[in-house]
């Protein structure tokens, strides 16, 4: 079931399909619902795309796609919106395609973490601006890369690394852990035998191993930004 804002969502960004063709930017998603902020849209968003009422186009930052509206009404098929759009193609003159809208969100930023020896990972006191997309469904936060342990998985330090927080992940994938709930770090997550081994990606450093109640998952990352000087 739906919240009255995700039902306002769906229906603006539909009525703007119909309208232009195009769907709307974070901007006026934000001003239409009356929100304060983007990542307000972004979270409205998220909660419809795992709900399988939208889809994001991928590749570009301004394309959204009304798979199912509420209410049980759905849009018509693919193969009859396909016949439409070519018959509407030759009723009027084409148009030239939109440039992809500039759209950040606000996620939180959570201090430092290490690609090296674990340190502690701060919460949070500020915030950092994401194009949004790099970013998929769920809820993600950011955090500062210190150390030199994943330069092989192309993570330098200084990179801020854009994570979706979750409690699971498959072995291979890269996760901030936290271990023995104090210290926190990003490494390669690999399970065995009631043990947990964190590996590093830069051949000076050991693998760490830990047991499996000693580890915490927080999340996986699912982006890097990286500032130049």
């Amino acid at each position: 079931m739906l919240t009255a804002k995700q039902h306002e969502l769906i229906r603006f960004i539909q009525e703007r399909l119909e309208e232009t063709g195009i769907s709307p930017s974070f901007e006026e998603m934000k001003e239409a619902l009356d929100l304060k902020s983007k990542s307000g849209v972004h979270r409205l968003i998220s909660a419809l795309e795992e709900r399988g009422f939208i889809r994001r186009l991928p590749n570009r930052a301004r394309a959204l796609e009304v798979i199912k509206m509420p209410e049980d009404a759905t849009p018509a098929p693919r193969a009859t919106r396909a016949a439409n759009d070519a018959v509407g193609a030759m009723a009027k003159p084409a148009m030239a395609a939109p440039e992809p809208a500039n759209d950040v969100i606000e996620i939180p930023l959570h201090g430092r973490i290490a690609a090296g020896a674990p340190i502690e990972a701060l919460e949070g006191q500020t915030s950092l601006p994401v194009p949004a997309a790099l970013l998929g469904p769920g809820e993600h936060y950011a955090l500062e890369v210190s150390g030199d342990s994943m330069v092989e998985a192309g993570i330098f330090d200084g990179d801020f690394a854009l994570v979706r927080r979750t409690d699971s992940a498959r072995d291979g994938e890269i996760v901030v852990a936290l271990v023995r709930g104090e210290e926190a770090t990003l490494k390669y997550l690999h399970k065995d035998s009631g043990m947990v081994r964190l590996d590093p990606a830069n051949s000076a450093y050991d693998p760490q191993v830990y047991g499996a109640e000693e580890v915490q998952v927080q999340g996986k990352l699912a982006g890097l930004l990286r500032r130049y000087h």
